[in-house]
């Protein structure tokens, strides 16, 4: 393990990284943009293997179930790390999980990411969640054994907006560190980006009649709250399968409501005199991720892939979190942001 002075004094280029529950590489993809390089990866998915290691060949990756997964036998492959990742399980956190009965087994695999840096103990760690899990029971004994491993921490809710990201996404992230006081602050890049800036609108993509036979009855009426408020001939985006609290539609000049597991929203306009409209499609999601367009996303069918973006961790957020750790000047105390 890195004494704690070598971490301080390592190069950017030099740091390393693991990444538990990675998924796709949202948060990996994040942190190479910042100057980390990726030496592993965890998660129980096929598919999610296959799009990780297409985009981060060099990296190890780890098809397991975390709980039988030895944390010691992955450090003999990956070596000594500086920078943990970790987004456990957040269905059972989420309030999308409805009035669904919550598993605890599933919320139970965040204290794998203590097990994980009780091994490798990383200079930082970041871990990524929904907002919702700071109202579970064991989150406070979760952060307390966090905290006496000796990390300092600090818990920040960011909204995927205020990073350049054309999507209102808030998550909770807490950092973590070794050596001093995580910073109270993350700097913001660029807010309020629309989502009329990732959407193909050249007739790329086929349409089909808004009001034809058998289209949902809830379909029609959030298509048609959006023409009551911006008229009969802008396009608009609708969220096509479930509710948001929020009219079920929405301007093309706001940043896109949360991305999800599933095939939601849809795009309304008007062409040759009738309403269309065809769902978001997958180019169009990575882009509202903030996934770069180089990233291949090649495996499973069209659920699959938006399945495995919906699940991810924006990029750009994971990108200024860690440059922020990064930073000299960062900022002590344990104020929560957001």
């Amino acid at each position: 393990m890195p004494r704690a002075k070598e971490i301080a004094k390592s190069g950017r280029r030099t740091l390393k990284a693991l990444d538990l529950f990675c998924g796709a590489g949202g948060s990996s993809l994040g942190a190479r943009a910042a100057g980390i390089r990726m030496v592993g990866g965890v998660d129980l998915s096929d598919l999610a293997k296959k799009v990780f290691k297409e985009n981060f060949p060099k990296a190890h990756f780890f098809r397991r179930r975390i709980e039988g997964l030895s944390a010691s036998s992955v450090k003999q492959k990956v070596g000594s790390i500086h920078l943990l990742l970790a987004s456990p399980e957040c269905t059972n956190h989420s309030c999308a999980k409805g009035a669904k009965r919550r598993s605890e087994i599933s919320r139970l695999t965040a204290f794998e990411v203590l097990r994980f840096a009780k091994v490798f103990k990383p200079r930082w760690i970041v871990v990524e969640n929904v907002i919702q899990m700071k109202s579970w029971a064991r989150y406070p004994k979760w952060l307390k054994q966090l905290q006496g491993l000796g990390y300092k921490t600090n818990e920040h809710v960011l909204n995927a907006a205020d990073f350049g990201v054309p999507q209102a996404r808030k998550r909770l992230f807490i950092l973590a560190d070794l050596i001093k006081e995580p910073p109270i602050k993350i700097k913001f890049r660029k807010s309020g980006i629309p989502v009329r800036q990732v959407l193909n609108m050249n007739g790329a993509y086929e349409y089909s009649t808004l009001r034809k036979k058998g289209r949902a009855r809830r379909t029609l009426r959030h298509a048609m709250r959006a023409v009551q408020q911006v008229g009969d001939k802008r396009p608009f985006i609708i969220v096509y399968y479930g509710t948001d609290g929020a009219g079920g539609w929405q301007r093309l000049s706001e940043p896109l409501r949360t991305v999800t597991t599933l095939d939601r929203f849809a795009l309304v306009r008007r062409i040759n005199g009738g309403h269309k409209m065809r769902m978001l499609q997958v180019p169009e999601l990575r882009a509202a991720m903030g996934f770069p367009n180089n990233f291949k996303i090649n495996h499973g069918v069209r659920r699959d892939k938006i399945g495995l973006l919906g699940n991810a961790v924006c990029p750009p957020v994971m990108t200024a979190i860690i440059k922020t750790l990064l930073s000299s000047d960062s900022g002590t105390g344990r104020k929560n942001n957001g």
